[in-house]
């Protein structure tokens, strides 16, 4: 037990270590930090996902909550409103394009069927929140495209979560509603919307009465906690809700919350910087141990898989470039914030977790479906660290500037240090 307290802290003071390293070395945290997980777990076999129980799942959700939340009240409400048409189309083009090559690939070089194909390449359509948001945070691009990142991936999950649960639907009844598909995804983020600001006006509205009791810090990101439980309770996408209630407690002004005749009759408390400065400590913490077990929850299994997986998302990410390249035409998009676009396509904690649904429902090939998925997580998180680090080096820029048709200048590095 005492190795365990002690690694511990080395862990969080290590990570400390690893944010100040990406400043110079452009190396992000959580490569590193799923790195030592993998060291941990599958390398050396000291820990194995076992020994977490249920905690570990729990750990993970919470970590998610937390990320998403805080980032929430990161983002402005004008800003969200002119990436509206970027998220659109990045979110929608790339879920398509890689939902349909990881099913091709589940066909001819898995030995999947159509239904399990199809099941792989929803698990693995969209953008991990967990990695782009912390990713994103530490390079600095512009408040626009910055947003669309972060609202692609909250999308994306729904997207996610609702294919594969519909792909499910059909394999146990064995039929097809395009009806009820489409206004499942349109409830699940229209209703967990409406729940996140409703939860977060009701929030402000007592906020100030809960401060005058001690020890309440915390107690806004509880908060955030009931509602996303509330939300998956009824149905539909958490991750939504929790990411529109942290939106409204920092843009209810913009909103218009502040007229409701409810609150404008009495004063609002809205969050105060020393809030925001602890969640983010938060996010740091959680997204430490966050990264650390998902390393440790990699399951290694044939060389051939591995090189599998590599081809696949060697084609998403050159799918990526196209796609970024059509919708970020404008000169409004420089090259490093249009290249970092490009490069963000990690898969995460929701691909993990929807792939263990088929095989808990007894789909055929649903351990493969499992086990390409945990491999495209490592693989698919460390060409995104990768490109970021190998971006600072101008030939590769060049070569971005080349594939994305802008032009290149010098000050278009992640970093100044000397190349």
């Amino acid at each position: 037990m005492s190795l365990i307290i002690l690694a511990v802290g080395a862990l969080v003071f290590f990570a400390h270590f690893l944010v100040l390293q990406f400043r110079k070395t452009n190396i992000p945290d959580v490569l590193i930090l799923m790195a030592a997980g993998l060291v941990m777990g599958p390398v050396t076999g000291l820990v194995s996902p076992d020994d977490f129980g249920k905690a570990g799942s729990v750990l993970a959700t919470i970590a998610l909550v937390v990320i998403l939340f805080e980032s929430g009240t990161s983002l402005n409400l004008k800003t969200m409103t002119a990436s509206l048409s970027l998220t659109g189309w990045l979110a929608v083009t790339t879920f398509i394009l890689t939902s349909f090559t990881v099913s091709l690939f589940g066909i001819f070089f898995l030995g999947l069927t159509l239904l399990p194909s199809v099941m792989l390449g929803l698990v693995l359509g969209g953008t991990s929140s967990a990695v782009v948001i912390p990713v994103v945070d530490l390079l600095k691009i512009r408040e626009k495209p910055a947003t669309a990142l972060v609202l692609e991936s909250a999308l994306t999950d729904v997207l996610c979560i609702i294919g594969v649960f519909t792909a499910l639907q059909i394999y146990t009844l064995g039929e097809v509603n395009p009806g009820k598909i489409a206004g499942n995804v349109l409830a699940a983020m229209v209703f967990a919307a409406g729940i996140g600001v409703a939860g977060g006006a009701g929030w402000l509205f007592v906020l100030g009465k809960v401060r005058d009791f001690p020890n309440t810090i915390s107690s806004t990101l509880a908060y955030a906690f009931i509602i996303y439980g509330i939300t998956e309770l009824l149905g539909f996408s958490g991750a939504i809700s929790a990411l529109t209630l942290g939106i409204t407690m920092s843009n209810f002004q913009s909103m218009g919350l502040a007229r409701l005749p409810a609150i404008r009759q009495k004063p609002i408390e809205s969050l105060t910087s020393f809030d925001l400065a602890f969640y983010k400590e938060a996010v740091f913490l959680l997204k430490t141990f966050f990264f650390v077990y998902l390393g440790i929850s990699i399951r290694f299994s044939d060389t051939k898989l591995a090189l599998l997986a590599l081809m696949m998302m060697a084609i998403v990410f050159t799918l990526r470039i196209g796609v970024t390249r059509l919708i970020m035409s404008s000169r409004e998009f420089e090259l490093r914030e249009t290249a970092v676009v490009s490069m963000m396509v990690p898969k995460g904690l929701a691909a993990a977790v929807l792939a263990s649904l088929p095989v808990n429902a007894g789909v055929p090939g649903g351990e493969i479906i499992r086990d390409t998925t945990y491999m495209v997580v490592l693989i698919s998180i460390s060409l995104t660290a990768i490109l970021v680090i190998l971006f600072n080096f101008r030939p590769v820029r060049t070569l971005y500037s080349v594939l994305l048709n802008k032009p290149a200048e010098p000050s278009d590095g992640v970093s100044s240090h000397p190349e």
